[in-house]
């Protein structure tokens, strides 16, 4: 049987997502005020949740405190949506050093480059991406309840009232009736000030659900101004607003806009996120002690929530990972993590800017079913993940980090980072100069003993990539090939990347790994271990 380690951050009125019973079995008629109504359960019935609560003062202690206590109870995967990036990196270090395999959130900082928390080797770092079911709302005009306008209080200026800020509406100009407000936030001094519901501005302009504290909607700009114009040409507006419902999203899986970005500071040439899974609007069971939209005025609790993010991204791949061990319990952590990303549904980044693409959603969207027979696995073991450190620390906190008596490797042993055996394939290179890049990788065969895989190589850009030898044959399970991968160009400008991908094939297999070469200027600082 499966355990899965489920590292929790927050205190009861904190943290919201919850262990449902779906974990175990399957619970019908779930859903959100009759919205997303279906049957809940969990990725791996049959395995054991374990849950460790870690918040509170010494966060980092806890965190290590959390995976020593998990490995002695013999988990066989962690999931941990958080960020404090040094505890997690080392604890997940000692997990992989006894087989687990770590997942983890790659953070909410949007389209910001190098946002992304997780960046340790070792860990699956997940993106959140989208699934084919959206909600959506429909406001009509000239049709229902009043419709106010900027109906401000003396206190305030005419664009925080326009923004509905708290305590800048006149209570007795909007009290039962729908406000119109700039804002995305402008639901909660609506609701303060009495209004019966709110039409929003959504100014950001991305498409994700939020739950609101009173009946709402939340339009794009060039919609939100029909509405506008609309109030300005009648004495009388009115609008009413109706139940959302459910729609299919034909464009699914594509990567959520607050999904945190690579590239990696600390580790340039290893591409950050791995993989993406379902974040968007996720259906999640819910503490009923906290209310639905955790403020504290809101009185409704329910046990099932619509929540976004890429802490709920992370159980799924979590899930996934465990769905793989129940078939391979005794695959390395590296195993299921490569099996998980080669097997991926590929997606389709939207330019060549450093932020989207694999750095948005690494080597695709989540597929546990093809993930159980990946074909080929790209193998990392402890020393492997050690001569990596050794490329960027001293040997001193190498050894901080392992624990042990580590040493590195010296002279032309030492390698480069750009090599190690990650299932993708990143570097980057000097802004409008030539380069040529070698990649070196190596695979193992998993799938059939007699075998021969032929390679394809899927470029997206005017980049000339080459692998050799362009054939592996195999005559045994487990046996291990060798191949090179080689990408020039040239005047790639800062900032930009140049992208592929190289699918090994026997037929039966599709064996896939993103290529990516870019440029960027360092801006920030980043660290795996301070």
């Amino acid at each position: 049987m499966v355990s899965v380690l489920l590292l929790r951050v927050g205190k009861v009125f904190v943290t919201v997502a919850k262990i449902s019973p779906a974990t175990r079995n399957a619970v019908k008629d779930v859903n959100f005020y009759g919205l997303a109504n279906g049957t809940a359960r969990g990725g791996v019935p049959a395995a054991r949740i374990v849950v460790y609560k870690v918040w509170g003062p010494s966060l980092g202690h806890n965190v290590l405190a959390a995976f020593d206590d998990a490995i002695a109870d013999g988990v066989n995967i962690i999931s941990i949506s958080m960020g404090n990036d040094d505890p997690v990196a080392i604890g997940a270090f000692h997990a992989m050093k006894k087989g687990i395999l770590t997942s983890q959130s790659a953070g909410n900082m949007g389209l910001k480059v190098a946002s992304v928390v997780s960046v340790a080797p070792w860990i699956l770092t997940v993106a959140a991406s989208s699934i084919d079911r959206r909600f959506t709302d429909k406001v009509v005009l000239a049709n229902g309840k009043t419709l106010v306008v900027h109906a401000g209080t003396k206190n305030c200026t005419g664009e925080d009232a326009g923004d509905c800020e708290e305590g800048c509406l006149d209570g007795d100009s909007v009290k039962g009736k729908i406000v119109l407000c700039d804002s995305l936030a402008g639901d909660r001094g609506a609701y303060k000030a009495g209004a019966l519901g709110s039409v929003l501005m959504n100014e950001v302009g991305y498409n994700v659900s939020l739950v609101p504290l009173l009946a709402s909607t939340a339009l794009m700009r060039e919609e939100y101004n029909v509405v506008r114009s609309y109030t300005n040409s009648t004495r009388d507006p009115q609008a009413n607003i109706f139940k959302s419902e459910v729609i299919k999203d034909p464009a699914a899986p594509t990567v959520a806009y607050f999904s945190s970005r690579g590239p990696i500071i600390i580790l340039p040439d290893i591409i950050k996120p791995d993989i993406s899974a379902p974040g968007v609007e996720i259906l999640a069971a819910y503490s009923p002690v906290v209310s639905v939209t955790r403020l504290p005025q809101d009185k409704r609790h329910v046990k099932y929530n619509i929540l976004s993010g890429t802490s709920m991204a992370c159980p799924h791949a979590a899930g996934a990972a465990a769905y793989v061990k129940v078939f391979h319990p005794n695959w390395s952590p590296a195993a299921i993590k490569s099996s998980l990303m080669t097997t991926a549904w590929p997606m389709n980044g939207t330019s060549n800017n450093v932020s989207t693409g694999a750095f948005a959603y690494g080597s695709g969207h989540i597929n546990p079913v093809n993930a159980i027979n990946p074909g080929l696995v790209y193998e990392a073991s402890e020393e492997d993940y050690i001569k990596l450190l050794c490329t960027i620390y001293d040997e001193g906190k190498v050894r901080l980090i392992s624990g042990d008596n580590s040493t590195c490797p010296t002279g032309s042993a030492q390698g480069y980072v750009k090599d190690h055996n990650h299932p993708s394939m990143g570097a980057k290179v000097k802004p409008m100069k030539p380069f040529s890049v070698n990649f070196h990788r190596r695979v193992k065969n998993v799938g059939l003993a007699n075998s021969t895989y032929k390679a394809t190589i899927f470029s997206n850009s005017n980049a000339d990539i080459k692998v050799v030898p362009e054939v592996l044959s195999f005559q045994s399970l487990d046996e291990e090939k060798d191949f090179e991968v080689t990408v020039a160009g040239s005047d790639l400008p800062d900032g930009a990347q140049v992208s592929g991908s190289l699918v090994w094939s026997d037929g039966a297999h599709r064996v896939r790994s993103p290529i990516v070469v870019y440029t960027y200027i360092q801006q920030e600082h980043q660290n795996m271990v301070t």
